[in-house]
């Protein structure tokens, strides 16, 4: 019998039509946020995994790393010094930038060409283009390799694990899109500063300052160098004094507080003036660090004896990464013959490279005071005690040289940026000695770029005859007050027991 009801469908709600559509919308939303979540997390791992490049940025090997972040920027990490903030862009991304070893050749071209520090300056943008260019496409690639991979094992389907590359490669494309749309080239003139770098602004001034400065001072300095050998001929013809065929000549320099330019002075004289040996009195870095021990791998490339003791803006570090050198001699109250000459030397008491690079206006402090002249007694013991007569003795400050009077006959030192030329107070039945401060070969690093008149470049050419006695010496000066000129002063040393100031014959100026 029929009821009416024996072929009707039960309307569930799950198995009907109705349930049919609503379980068919949940598939369809689940496909569509799974699609999202993998797009997404794709992109986020892909940067991570992929967003990071090795690049050249000027002499430097660097590593520029792409991470998320909202609110933007860029860091430049200088390790051991610290870091330099840059509000460079908006987010999602933020670029930091690790700037790791100098490349050795790349230093020595700088070296070699003046003329390569303003080419450096201007490659150093387009390498770091180059390098955020490599490192958008590479992030963009490992962002799309890596979502593909993710949907495939997830979708098991050619169409949405498509749609999940495309979104990512949508997510990231956009992202980085919008950080570089947001570029801010003038936030290099406004950076943060962290680590040992908080300190830069005082100790450097104002940087864009000291840039344009240094600009004006380089392309001087690159008509200044090549004059040295033109003055050279001039004073070697000059009658006050004309060194013997067994002169034993020396190269002083000090100060040279990372200034490239120096080493480039410093190899023109060598070669032009046929030096034998060259001392240096210190304060070859700024701060002493790791990164800056790279800066005295020119030192081998003089291929002359080197004998270097450290200043008080030298580290441990300093002195080791010097005396790596094939043809260093590091002196720390120890003494040395070379050319026939026997040197003795001390390195400074003092680590502070966080002070100024001339000295205090007010002097020395007790306590600093009693350090300096306490490493001169020392030096002064070991010169006394020295089976070969001590010929020169260096200090980094001439604040130690006093206890040396009577020791031997010369004293080396640096410090001041002041070059002076004295006789130490003489004690009774004691010979004489002289006391020679050099300036700053360096012309005191960046700092003495900071007043209107540049510190000018200075070194000195000593003449020491058979008996290894000081004869004469040339004062070399280059840049002056920044101009372009180079000066170079001959004077002989007058006999002892004359007493007499040395006759002084100057070069024209050039």
């Amino acid at each position: 019998m029929d009821d009416g009801h024996e072929n009707a469908q039960p309307d569930t709600g799950h198995d009907g039509p109705r349930g049919t559509g609503w379980i068919g919308r949940l598939r369809r939303i689940g496909v569509v946020l799974a699609i999202l979540a993998i797009g997404v997390g794709g992109s986020l791992l892909g940067v991570l995994a992929g967003g990071q490049v090795d690049t050249d940025i000027g002499p430097f090997r660097a590593k520029m790393v792409l991470t998320p972040a909202l609110d933007g920027g860029t860091t430049i990490d200088i390790p051991p010094l610290g870091a330099l903030l840059l509000d460079s862009h908006d987010g999602p991304a933020h670029l930091n930038v690790e700037l790791g070893a100098l490349d050795q050749g790349r230093v020595e071209a700088l070296i070699d060409d003046p003329a390569s520090i303003n080419r450096a300056s201007e490659s150093a943008v387009e390498d770091v283009r180059e390098g955020a260019l490599r490192l958008g496409l590479r992030t963009v690639g490992a962002t799309l390799l890596i979502t593909l991979v993710l949907a495939g094992l997830v979708f098991r389907d050619a169409r949405r694990t498509a749609w999940a590359g495309g979104l990512a490669l949508v997510v990231t494309a956009s992202s980085l899109g919008l950080a570089a749309s947001t570029i801010r080239p003038q936030s290099i003139e406004e950076p943060r500063y962290e680590g040992l770098l908080v300190n830069a602004p005082a100790i450097v001034g104002d940087v864009r300052q000291i840039a344009n400065d240094y600009t004006k001072y380089a392309e001087q300095l690159k008509r200044l160098v090549g004059n040295v050998s033109k003055l050279y001929t001039t004073v070697s013809a000059l009658p006050v004094y004309e060194p013997a065929p067994n002169t034993t000549r020396v190269l002083h320099v000090s100060d040279m507080h990372l200034n490239p330019t120096g080493w480039q002075l410093i190899r023109t004289v060598v070669e032009q003036f046929e030096i034998d040996v060259v001392i240096d009195t210190g304060d070859i870095t700024d701060w002493g660090s790791e990164p800056e021990a790279n800066f005295v791998g020119s030192i081998g490339l003089l291929e002359k004896p080197y004998v270097y003791i450290r200043g008080n803006h030298d580290s441990g570090r300093t002195a080791a990464a010097v005396a790596r050198q094939p043809n260093a001699i590091v002196l720390d109250n120890a003494t040395t013959t070379v050319a026939g000459l026997t040197i003795a030397g001390i390195g400074d008491p003092r680590f502070t490279p966080d002070k100024s690079t001339a000295p205090a206006a007010g002097g020395l402090d007790q306590p600093t005071a009693n350090q300096v002249i306490t490493v001169g007694e020392q030096l002064a013991a070991t010169v006394r005690k020295s089976p070969t007569p001590v010929n020169i003795a260096l200090v980094h400050d001439p604040a130690s040289a006093g206890p040396l009077s009577g020791a031997c006959p010369l004293v080396l030192a640096g410090h001041t940026h002041d070059r002076q030329v004295s006789r130490l107070p003489q004690q009774d039945g004691q010979p004489p000695t002289q006391l020679m401060v050099q300036g700053s070969t360096g012309g005191a690093g960046l700092r003495g770029l900071e007043t209107e008149d540049p510190t000018p470049l200075s070194m000195s050419v000593l003449y020491f005859d058979q008996d290894k006695l000081l004869q004469a010496y040339d004062d070399i000066t280059v840049g002056g007050t920044g101009q372009a000129q180079v000066n170079l002063e001959r004077r002989v040393v007058p006999n002892p027991k004359e007493g007499a100031e040395a006759p002084v014959t100057p070069t024209p100026t050039r």
